[in-house]
């Protein structure tokens, strides 16, 4: 059976055609290139389309898969474009290094973090993924091969960290990553009765700790809306500096006709989660694989959602607004009865990506995930997204399969000035639907300015 090249939120249709990275390389370098023909596809970790280009063909680049170096004094490690986060992991723990940035999975490739500026749960102190790229290799289709850093090609460096892939294929990168006294984490967590408490507890927790993020039940409503708990990390002073096997404990093996996390599953399980983790009223040493990437532990996880899969809706709302518009999204989404299977608030920080294009800024980022219900899901998400943007605020592109054009135009502006270095044999459904889909003449004049 052939491999089906598919986004992890299932919601969109598999590639229809895959390229072996080897193959995609010599064509790239002979010039003979299509345009709009082409677009590099790491592990599939994106939950839209951004992976995607039905048009034309994606590169699978898991063969390149291979550490080239890495310095255990100073932490730099490079290593092709393929590489696994986990394997990244696996290499630099033993030395007392960790990734200075990791997002909810493991299981995404070094090319992909780099092409989506990824983000975890110490934006406040690290900032995105690209904060930590020091350079890359970028082979673009007039078949040279550019070395990009902060003073090598700084324009392709900008435009191609958080670029989705559009602006040539990554072959290799080097990335700083950060010492660490151990792997594993001492967890707290705080019980909150609503978000306002919540919002009092935010930034204290960020100054005093390396790692915080909150889980919210979605589903409470009434005098216990917006309830949830605070979990904040450090990593251990004596804890295991070995990376446990990346192997799921468990799997989904099918796909079931039906979607699994309904509402009345969903109830049940916030409560019983909200009443397992809320017990841990002191201080516990945990694994670092069950705080950063705890749905890793499940194989294949996204087919619960049966097989019209699920939509993913990241937002991030200025500091000043979110008191008010993340309970308004809250609510929304409560009213449209549409359960999230795990919903998300963190607080991004200062600190300034070298992204041209990068979605978390200042403020707060709530992620919600639906089940795909047809039209009164993409309803909902249509009116989160206009919630989002009339508060200042901006949509993530790479956890998206139906955003709008106007969305995605408020929410990067500067979408121009990488249109402007998109390398024309490189295009995604993404793409094509937002940033093609405005008027030519203005892109143009946009750009210019």
């Amino acid at each position: 059976m052939a491999e089906r090249f598919q986004s992890f939120g299932l919601a969109t249709p598999p590639a229809a055609r895959a390229m072996h990275a080897d193959d995609a390389i010599a064509l790239l370098k002979g010039g003979q290139a299509r345009q709009a023909s082409l677009l590099a596809y790491g592990n599939g970790r994106s939950y839209g389309d951004s992976c995607q280009n039905q048009a034309g063909t994606v590169i699978d680049m898991r063969s390149l898969n291979r550490i080239r170096g890495f310095n255990a004094e100073s932490g730099l490690l490079e290593a092709d474009a393929g590489v696994l986060l986990a394997d990244v992991i696996a290499h630099a723990a033993p030395h007392g290094f960790f990734p200075a940035v990791v997002p909810g999975t493991q299981f995404v490739t070094l090319g992909g973090a780099i092409a989506n500026d990824v983000h975890g749960k110490n934006h406040h102190r690290r900032g995105s993924f690209g904060c930590h790229v020091e350079s890359f290799t970028l082979l673009r289709s007039d078949g040279r091969s550019y070395r990009c850093s902060a003073t090598d090609n700084p324009r392709l460096f900008r435009a191609t960290i958080g670029g989705m892939g559009l602006t040539g294929l990554i072959l290799s990168a080097s990335i700083r990553l950060m010492r660490v006294p151990s792997l594993d984490i001492i967890e707290k967590t705080a019980r909150f009765r609503d978000l306002g408490e919540y919002f009092d507890l935010a930034e204290a927790a960020d100054q005093a700790n390396e790692y915080a993020v909150a889980w919210i039940d979605q589903l409470a409503g009434g005098r216990d809306s917006g309830r949830g708990l605070l979990f904040t990390g450090n990593h251990a002073e004596h804890g295991s500096h070995a990376a446990a096997p990346a192997n799921a404990k468990f799997s989904v093996p099918f796909q079931p006709p039906f979607n699994v996390l309904n509402r009345p599953f969903l109830t049940a399980f916030n409560a019983a989660y909200r009443w397992k983790k809320g017990r841990a009223i002191v201080p516990r040493q945990v694994e670092y694989q069950g705080f950063f990437f705890p749905l890793d532990g499940v194989r294949d996880w996204n087919r619960l959602y049966g097989p019209k899969g699920l939509f993913q809706h990241q937002s991030v709302v200025p500091e000043e607004a979110a008191r008010a518009i993340v309970p308004a999204l809250l609510t929304a989404a409560r009213q449209a009865r549409q359960g999230s299977f795990l919903t998300v608030l963190k607080r991004f920080g200062g600190v300034r990506s070298p992204a041209l294009l990068s979605f978390p800024r200042p403020g707060y980022t709530l992620t919600l995930d639906f089940p795909n219900r047809g039209a009164a899901t993409l309803a909902l998400l249509g009116e989160l997204d206009r919630m989002t943007i009339a508060a200042g605020g901006a949509v993530n592109p790479y956890k998206d399969a139906r955003m709008s054009a106007a969305t995605f135009s408020a929410s990067f502006p500067d979408w121009p000035r990488l249109e402007a270095l998109r390398d024309p044999a490189f295009m995604s459904d993404f793409w094509a639907r937002t940033a093609g889909s405005i008027d030519h003449r203005r892109r143009g004049a946009e750009a210019a300015e």
